[in-house]
């Protein structure tokens, strides 16, 4: 199967919040669910997949590989913990969480392992988050662009990362965004709240539409069901051009995700 455009995303939740979530999402009729190793949900996770009763093979479900097990004797067995916890055979998609800090594992050595854990069955298909340009050019060198499934990066209207999002697309890597409703923060803008008003629809519905107009995959998350049922709808909202454009017009280099570890970002534009 392919990557379901709208995915439930987990980051934050814990405990019970993280079953109820995954299993709202499941219900609504999510097929997607991302996760993470550093998240510390993925059992909550598995335990609401193994609950749901939807077919293994009608779920995509993605992880994470953080960055104290990007060496090539680590990557792997992180990997088959992670599978543990989730209760599966096999992932979907995995992906390098984080680039190496200060590149103490060569780009190189982590996608080689990733690869490897792919051929080993361990994974259908394998990529990169919050990859820089020179980032995705290394891992390009290592294993083939065709090889890498996305690139999932914080992307919402006020960090659009179009200079990311734009070489990705030259190399025919989609992109997964994350954040995409900037923490809640586009729910209070005026323009989007304008557009949304007209259409009958949210704001994060005209946000995550103007996302999928651009192509690319969005993992909102919530702790709330009804909120949930909405952001999946937003699959049937159409925004015309006039929209798109003042969406695009919002970007300010906002990026709410930097911790201490992070690379050396690319501007947005």
């Amino acid at each position: 199967m392919t990557m379901p455009s709208i995915g439930a995303g987990t980051f934050r939740l814990q405990g019970q919040s993280a079953i109820d979530s995954v299993a709202n999402a499941l219900d609504l009729g999510y097929r997607h669910i991302d996760t993470a190793q550093i998240y510390g949900n993925e059992e909550q996770v598995g335990a609401a997949l193994a609950a749901s009763g939807v077919p293994r093979n009608e779920v995509f479900v993605t992880t994470k590989i953080w960055t104290a097990h990007l060496a090539a004797d680590a990557l792997i067995p992180s990997l088959k913990e992670s599978l543990r916890k989730l209760r599966l055979e096999q992932l979907d998609l995995t992906l390098i969480h984080w680039p190496s800090p200060n590149g103490a594992v060569p780009v190189a050595e982590s996608m080689a392992a990733l690869l490897e854990a792919r051929e080993r069955g361990l994974t259908r298909a394998i990529g990169v988050s919050n990859f820089t340009i020179p980032l995705m050019r290394e891992a390009i060198d290592a294993i083939g662009a065709a090889n890498i499934a996305t690139n999932q990066v914080e992307l919402h209207p006020y960090l659009q990362n179009r200079a990311v999002a734009d070489f990705a697309r030259e190399q025919g890597i989609p992109v997964t965004a994350y954040m995409p409703l900037a923490y809640g923060k586009v729910l209070d803008d005026p323009i989007i709240g304008a557009i949304a008003a007209r259409l009958n629809a949210t704001p994060a519905q005209v946000t995550l539409a103007w996302l999928l107009a651009k192509g690319h995959t969005v993992i909102p998350s919530s702790t709330r069901r009804a909120n949930l049922a909405s952001n999946l709808a937003a699959r049937d909202l159409v925004l015309g051009r006039q929209d798109i454009a003042a969406i695009d017009g919002l970007d300010r280099d906002e990026r709410l995700v930097s911790p201490d570890f992070a690379p050396h970002w690319d501007t947005s534009t």
